[in-house]
């Protein structure tokens, strides 16, 4: 390997970028390229369970990887974006992978590739299945970047299971502009034979996916014809064809967190080489973290502006199906424990901004508008100031995110003293990462 080549992990990743000029370009030629050269390192893999989704995606490989340690076994994670540092994408048998042994990793995927032409996910990709195939564990979670069918990540040919969680309208550009063309793609994850789980879908979206699995032969198991679960004396009650079985509710919170959990654990029962006894399954939806999924702040500067007794969430959903998510999880919050719900929101220009205010109209007071700083496809904050007082939202521009902090602690405390709010910073992953970054 080329020592001058090598370097601080950021720094082949940035000379990596310049190898290719788009940066979604689906397809799956590049990579396969890349990967006979390391000698196929996606074939000698351990099990591999692939989840696909417009929603819920990370929340479901999350619950899956929670159970399975819950139980002992060693998982490798693979998920997109990160959210602080590049080395949250890749986790090695029940940890981040190191600075140094990713440096090392990237360095030899720069010098086998070359100058040849490749994508930034491509890389991370190949990475990490290298990575993963020099390091045992029992399984492998292994989260689509985007779509399926030409996602780098399916070059997986035999996967154990595959998971696809809700579908719905996103990248249009690149999927399609109906949610049977975008459940097609990522119905392109199924495997002639290999099981699959379903999670809820609009009828069209589930008909695609079935024609799909039905060209192939791949066994479905279908939210709310083959499982489901609900909430009942504040406990989770879940029931495929294995029995009925009574469960903490997730630790995630929301009722969309239900579906996501009980995907994790059909998937787990269905899999008889797994073996996860019904305890570690109780443990992993009791201990399973996700950050920027409805997480509560707890600490850092920006709590310190905010007014006594206010509550700072963030979430990193951004599209109308997420939305409608949240404003629910919210609604909840307001009806055992009601407040002001203050929105502070910064969006990228390729996402459905008046779908996903609307969901928050009639529930939240007001929304404050933000850019999402060094993002050179954010809303800047008037024009999304705009997009939410077309949708019927009292909105406010603010120049950053502590801005509108101030903001808001003025117009609670001027209106009302003794009505401290609820405040959530919302919108996107990007914003949701610089805030843990910078904040947390």
């Amino acid at each position: 390997m080329s020592q001058a080549r090598a370097g601080h992990s950021d720094a082949i990743l940035d000379r990596m970028k310049a190898l290719h000029p788009k940066v979604i370009d689906l397809s799956l030629g590049r990579v396969e390229r890349l990967l006979e050269k390391l000698g196929h390192p996606e074939r000698k893999l351990p099990p591999v369970i692939h989840v696909a989704g417009t929603n819920g995606k990370g929340s479901t490989c999350a619950y899956l990887r929670a159970m399975m340690e819950a139980a002992g076994r060693r998982v490798h994670v693979y998920s997109s974006p990160h959210l602080v540092r590049f080395h949250e994408r890749i986790r090695l048998s029940g940890a981040l992978i190191g600075e140094d042994h990713l440096t090392r990793i990237l360095a030899e995927v720069e010098e086998i590739n070359g100058a040849e032409p490749i994508t930034f996910f491509e890389v991370t990709t190949v990475a990490a299945f290298l990575a993963f195939s020099r390091t045992p564990a029992d399984a492998v979670v292994l989260e689509v970047g985007l779509g399926g069918r030409l996602d780098a990540t399916n070059v997986i040919k035999r996967p154990a299971m595959t998971v696809i969680t809700p579908v719905d309208l996103d990248h249009q550009d690149y999927l399609g502009d109906t949610i049977a063309k975008i459940a097609g793609e990522k119905a392109g994850i199924l495997k002639r034979g290999t099981p699959s789980v379903i999670g809820p879908q609009t009828d069209e979206g589930r008909a695609a996916i079935e024609a799909r699995a039905e060209a192939l032969g791949a066994p479905l198991a279908i939210w709310g014809q083959d499982f489901h679960a609900h909430e009942e004396h504040k406990r989770m009650v879940y029931q495929d064809d294995l029995g009925l079985m009574d469960l903490p509710l997730p630790r995630l919170p929301g009722a969309h967190q239900l579906p996501n959990a009980a995907m994790a654990l059909c998937a787990l029962r269905t899999l008889d080489w797994m073996r996860v006894p019904d305890a570690a399954l109780e443990k992993g939806l009791s201990t399973v973290e996700w950050p920027a999924r409805m997480q509560r702040l707890t600490r850092g500067p920006l709590l310190e502006d905010i007014p006594e007794k206010a509550e700072l969430w963030l979430d990193g959903g951004h599209n109308p199906h997420a939305a409608r998510a949240v404003a629910q999880v919210l609604a909840d919050f307001e009806e055992r424990a009601p407040k002001p719900i203050y929105l502070i929101c910064g969006m990228l220009t390729t996402k459905d901004a008046s779908g996903f205010f609307d969901a928050f109209k009639g529930l939240a007071r007001h929304v404050t508008t933000i850019p999402i700083p060094g993002e050179a496809n954010s809303y800047g904050a008037g024009a999304l100031y705009d997009i939410a007082r077309r949708a019927g939202i009292d909105a406010d521009p603010a120049g950053s995110v502590e801005d509108a902090i101030h903001q808001i602690a003025a117009r609670a405390y001027g209106a009302h003293p003794k009505d401290p709010p609820r405040i959530l910073i919302c919108g996107s992953l990007y914003l949701a990462g610089q805030i843990l970054r910078d904040h947390g």
